[in-house]
């Protein structure tokens, strides 16, 4: 059965494979018999390293992946030092408020290294929450989330992920903590925003990627458009043998060259393609007659 319910903030037709939906943010494509949660630690300090190569300014949170922080604090502590130490991260994230998870963000920041937790929706934890279904919505899922992310507070984080919430349930959640919240689908009212680029960008353009863009989601483009139609035009023009075309064919080989090189190779036997060099040549001549002489 598919993970991302019709009615659930994912929003959508069911996508022909649901274990896909839950690996896009890091553009992993895995097939039927995936397991739910595909990505393990080393693949995660794959993306850490990247990213911490390329951006220099910002502060960088490494999401502790499924499976790696569970089983005890001790276990949350070595997962974080690697994020840190070989990811190249500056801080890490994790899931949920229970009271293993509070203790092993409570271990973690002990440890010298900074945190951010993460409450409301959990995408970790979507067989617990029945699906990709927003938090909040009632008096007592309501108050969970805001003396969750107390709790969070009080352990020592320094930011708290507020994901798939009611804005008014987001806004007194900031409004208790002294610490910031980051919104995801929860309204306008915490400390500051996130979005997954992809979404935003409008990038992933396969039919059940787009149909299961989040609802919070505002798309600022369609970039997936543009790269298709170009990517749909480049295989168009290499099968009817339009590109390479004089313009992008820049190396060039004089005549004499060419009446050499061609003497050499049926001196080794290789007639066929001296002959086909001969053909190239005759081509690329007309070519340029018709079009214009390109730049050398």
């Amino acid at each position: 059965m598919s993970n991302v319910p019709e009615n659930t903030v994912y929003g959508g037709p069911k996508p022909q494979n649901p274990h896909q939906r839950l690996v896009t943010p890091l553009l992993w494509l895995f097939t039927d018999t995936t397991p739910l949660f595909p990505i393990s630690l080393d693949e995660m300090l794959v993306h850490c390293r990247a990213v911490a190569r390329g951006a220099k300014r910002p502060l960088l949170v490494g999401d502790l992946p499924f499976g790696t922080y569970e089983s005890s604090s001790n276990q949350a502590v070595d997962t974080a030092v690697r994020i840190l130490k070989e990811g190249g991260m500056d801080a890490i994230k994790l899931e949920g408020g229970s009271a293993s998870r509070i203790t092993a963000a409570k271990a973690i920041v002990e440890a010298g290294i900074a945190v951010m937790g993460h409450v409301g929706l959990t995408p970790q934890a979507i067989s617990v929450l029945g699906g990709f279904r927003p938090q909040g919505k009632n008096i007592a899922s309501a108050v969970k989330v805001v003396e969750t992310a107390l709790a969070l507070q009080e352990a020592g984080c320094f930011s708290v992920v507020l994901e798939c919430v009611p804005a008014p349930v987001a806004a007194a959640a900031t409004s208790a903590l002294k610490i910031p919240t980051i919104g995801i689908g929860a309204g306008p009212f915490c400390s500051g925003q996130v979005l997954v680029y992809h979404d935003l960008l409008g990038m992933m353009q396969h039919p059940h990627h787009a149909k299961v863009t989040p609802k919070f989601c505002k798309q600022y483009a369609h970039v997936g458009d543009v790269i298709n139609k170009a990517l749909v035009e480049y295989k168009e023009e290499v099968a009817n043998g339009s590109f390479p075309g004089p313009a992008h064919s820049p190396y060039k080989i004089s005549e004499t060259e060419i009446n050499g090189f061609m003497s050499e190779l049926q001196k080794l036997g290789l007639d066929k393609a001296a002959a086909s060099t001969a053909a190239a040549a005759e081509k690329i001549k007309m070519s340029v007659s018709s079009n214009g002489p390109a730049n050398d």
